[in-house]
Parts: structure tokens; sequence; C-alpha cells
């Protein structure tokens, strides 16, 4: 953590990390219940090397045993070894089996056609592509797939819409990302996760901190007091958040709403789905 970060700062994320000391026993609960009761018995996700994919393995494997949680590697070619090797170290930690599919050459085909392609446009292709592959597996396995996105990023939007954001069950979603490092921690994930810093690892050198610019740290603690807390933008000015920061990340909030909720229907019918046709998500099982 950043010692030059402000004390409100520091004081914010202690109490968040604090927060989340007995969050374990309730997420690996969470877990069966939500996948069991829908009929499934196995889970699929995307093993990265980082610490949120990390996270939700150890969570898994409390919740299933090894043997119903299926974790699929999915590196591009110019993906960091660190990550491969760190993907690696956790399959073997918790004795998992993992399938390997490498992305690299229907990326390059399909960008093939327009090499001038842009980052984010090879990120988000990535992105799907990997989700895609996940849903295959799934219905390999008969299996459901679990989310990865912890709360920092699907407050600021900060991935891909029908890509790692698409999932039937996130254990780690209303976690902060310091929260999620506090966890990983508590399990026993491996000190070269936790003290990496935190990449999509979609392109060489990108970290999620440059991209956003500014750390999870100041985001975390400034979405908790505007999220959690209520509080209002002047209030949080007058916690001494600086008014760029401010802007810039309820900005990113607001304009990625919509990666957050369901794809609007036009409706022309006296019931309709997802505005007055609502059941539980488990309804009929």
């Amino acid at each position: 953590m950043n010692a030059d970060l402000h004390p409100h700062v520091l004081q914010t994320l202690a109490r968040l990390r604090e927060s989340v000391r007995a969050a374990a026993p309730i997420l690996v609960d969470f877990l069966r219940d939500e996948v069991e009761k829908t009929g499934f018995r196995d889970v699929v996700f995307g093993l990265s090397g980082g610490i949120d994919s990390a996270l939700v393995a150890y969570l898994a494997v409390q919740a299933f045993g090894a043997e119903r949680v299926h974790p699929v590697i999915m590196p591009y070619r110019l993906s960091s070894p660190a990550s491969l090797r760190d993907a690696q170290a956790i399959i073997s930690e918790l004795g998992l089996k993992a399938d390997l599919v490498e992305i690299t050459p229907q990326i390059d085909a399909y960008f093939s056609r327009d090499p001038s392609a842009s980052l984010l446009r090879r990120g988000n292709k990535m992105a799907r592509e990997r989700m895609s592959i996940l849903f295959d597996h799934a219905a390999v396995y008969r299996a459901l797939v679990l989310g990865t996105s912890n709360k920092t990023e699907l407050l600021l939007g900060y991935g891909t819409q029908f890509g790692d954001l698409g999932s039937a069950v996130n254990p780690i979603g209303d976690l902060y990302k310091s929260q999620v490092r506090a966890l990983a921690m508590q399990l026993g994930v491996p000190d070269a996760i936790l003290r990496k810093a935190p990449s999509a690892d979609l392109w060489e050198e990108q970290t999620d901190e440059n991209e956003l610019g500014f750390t999870y740290d100041e985001a975390d603690a400034l979405l908790h007091e505007w999220v959690d807390r209520w509080q209002t933008r002047a209030e949080i000015e007058g916690l001494g958040f600086a008014p760029e920061l401010i802007e810039a990340v309820m900005r990113r909030v607001r304009l990625n709403h919509y990666k957050r909720v369901p794809p609007i229907i036009a409706k022309l019918s006296s019931r309709t789905i997802g505005i007055d046709f609502l059941y539980p998500r488990d309804w009929g099982m």
C-alpha cells in the first residue's frame, strides 16, 4: 500500500480490508447454493494468473472440491510469461486440472484483414474470445461459468461487455480490489500474485492503473464513500480527495452504467421480459 496516500484513504482501506475477515465461508456457501440450486455441480472459469481469478479458484475449490472445478488458461502470444507461470502455480497448489487454449490463432486471423486495429479493439476481441471459450467448456463439463470481475472493475466499467464481464455467477463482484487482496492473502494465494501490478494482460506492459490514470487504492476509498456510504461530491471533497480524481472516477461510473444492466427490451406487450415478467433466477428448477 502507498504510504503517500491521504490519511483518510489509508483509514478507509484498512476498514475495507478488515471487513472481509469473515467473508470466505459466506462466499463459499454462496457459490455452492447458487450453482447447485440451478441443477449444476461443476464450475468453469478463466484462470489468468492474476489475483481476481486466483481468489475465485481458491473459493471454488473450497465450495466444490478440485474435481468439480475446471479452470481454463487462455494466453495470447503477447501475454506475460509470468501470468502463465502464476496460473500454473495455482493449479499445482490446489490440485486442479486445467485446460490450456491458446487464443493467438483466431485473434491474429481475425485482425489479419485489419492490421491497424487499435489496442482497444484487440483487447475487447480477446476478452470476448476467452468468454466464448469458457461457455463452450461449460457445455463440455455441464458447468456454470464463474465471473472474476471485482466491484471496483464493475463500477468503473473496466471490462468488456459480453467478455470478461459476462458470467453466470460472480462470487467477488461485491469486493473492492483492496478487499480482494486482503481475502486472497487470507486464503493463501501465492505472494508473487499478491504483489504484482494488476493487469488484464491484453498487450505487453499493460497495467490497469496506468490505463485508468489512478490507483485502485484511491478508487476503492472514493467509491466506498460514494457508493456504500452515500456521500455527496462535496462531502467527498471535504475528505481530501482531489476534485480531478473525483470527476474521473464518477465519470467512468456514470458512462459505463450500460455495461452493468441487461439489454434493454422495447416494451410492446402487457408483460415484457426484464420489466414486468420477473421471476427468481432459479424459477422452475
